[in-house]
């Protein structure tokens, strides 16, 4: 069989996704306190034979934007408001088969037991569909939600987030495959000679252990992550099983595969266990001028302010000393600004406005938008996946759930036709559908 693509769909448990419109737009149905907005949602991903579906998350209300938490409520920022996504999987477990299920949480403000036994449990109830998005969380915000004045440095987290993994593993792995039992008539439970305690002491955990769990039908879930700086990337090829990605075209795809896969062998393990897949937002129409129309519709409900609120937010910077017509270039001049966010800012053209990057941010958070008819929409995509540009791609709506069934009825037929993906589940867990293979005890 020729290698095959894989697809997830990407949301948030709020009103906003990478589109800051998807609210406000006329096609959505529902809103997101409705739990059948997202079961929806999972169902049209499920019919078009998705691997799975994830939410990302954040914790706090950002105030990077001059200190206030204002226009960020009233407009709709990205973390203006949301649900916890982890018990909404719970309730989406009732209402889908075999679509795997995803959602964040942090290594910073969680325990490893925390997440080991939330995850454990979701495997369970979804026999073998669970998958924990690997976050470090972003901003001070969220530190003070937590009683902390500022949000750990960048590659601490990393380090405090490469020991938590380990914890949880060690976890997840502390019940042997045939420890439980359930030996009615001989009245045994479980075999203690097959429950491990863990002892674990580190320089950011002590953990006795063992899980109360017993193993899940996985294993563990599957581990998805979406670091881009080098220190990320290095976690990433360390622990990911699928790597979400945001990149502007081809070549940058490429040389953001190329780059993780080279250090997934380094760390001694098979590049093909790691999926890099890529963020889109397909616009799909029965002609392109009815796309090009979709998208048009929806740019239109996209604010700049609200635009900068995210990015603000995402690299924990205040940009509000700047009017919007000023040029990236002149905000990483002025100074003032940590390296790395002046460095990012100017990557993305030191002369465009600050309105120009918060309609784009607004629009999308910078997911390229495609926009045709569904054969138009799966001949860019087919291009990108077999010229190795990565191994799949995420699905991110502009409105709900049409983008989903739209894809679904327009683009995944015709990707079936090229042979790029499957016409029907072959397997059970979300293990199964990225063809990961079974996991080592």
């Amino acid at each position: 069989m020729s290698r095959q693509l894989h697809l997830a769909g990407f949301l948030l448990a709020g009103p906003v996704v990478h589109s800051h419109a998807v609210w406000r737009h006329p096609e959505t149905q529902g809103d997101f306190l409705d739990p059948a907005y997202y079961v929806r949602a999972a169902k049209a991903l499920e019919e078009g034979l998705f691997d799975f579906l994830f939410f990302a998350d954040r914790l706090a209300v950002g105030d990077q934007l001059g200190g206030s938490r204002e226009t960020a409520l009233r407009l709709g920022a990205q973390d203006a408001t949301r649900l916890d996504p982890l018990p909404l999987l719970s309730y989406l477990v009732a209402h889908t088969r075999h679509l795997g299920l995803g959602c964040t949480r942090s290594t910073t403000y969680y325990e490893p037991a925390h997440v080991a036994r939330a995850f454990a449990t979701l495997d369970h109830l979804s026999c073998g569909r669970a998958a924990w998005n690997i976050v470090t969380s972003m901003n001070d915000s969220e530190g003070r939600l937590f009683g902390r004045e500022r949000h750990l440095e960048h590659d601490l987290r990393y380090d405090r987030a490469d020991e938590f993994v380990e914890v949880a593993v060690k976890l997840w792995r502390s019940w042997g495959p045939a420890a439980l039992r359930l030996d009615r008539e001989g009245g045994v439970l479980a075999d203690p000679a097959q429950v491990r305690a863990l002892d674990h002491q580190g320089d950011w955990f002590r953990v006795e252990g063992p899980l109360n769990i017993p193993r899940s039908p996985q294993g563990r879930p599957v581990l998805i992550q979406a670091g881009s700086s080098g220190r990320g990337r290095r976690f990433g090829a360390r622990w990911a099983e699928a790597i979400f990605t945001i990149q502007p075209d081809l070549a940058a795809m490429r040389a953001f595969r190329d780059d993780v896969r080279r250090q997934v062998l380094e760390q001694g393990r098979s590049p093909d266990g790691c999926k890099i897949l890529t963020s889109v937002m397909p616009f799909i129409g029965g002609s392109e001028a009815e796309a090009r129309a979709k998208q048009e519709r929806h740019n239109a409900l996209a604010q700049p302010e609200v635009g900068l609120i995210t990015l603000c937010s995402q690299l924990n910077i205040d940009l509000s000393r700047f009017t919007l017509d000023t040029a990236l270039g002149e905000v990483a001049e002025v100074g003032g600004l940590p390296p790395a966010a002046a460095e990012k800012l100017l990557a993305l053209g030191s002369r465009t406005t600050l309105a120009e990057l918060g309609r784009s941010y607004a629009a999308s958070v910078r997911v390229p938008q495609l926009v045709g008819t569904g054969a138009q929409i799966a001949e860019q995509l087919a291009e990108w996946f077999e010229a190795g540009g990565c191994d799949g791609f995420v699905i991110s709506p502009g409105y709900l759930p049409g983008s989903f069934v739209e894809f679904s009825e327009s683009v995944v037929p015709h990707l079936q036709r090229r042979g790029l993906f499957r016409r029907q589940y072959q397997g059970t867990t979300l293990r199964d559908h990225l063809g990961l293979g079974p996991l080592e005890d």
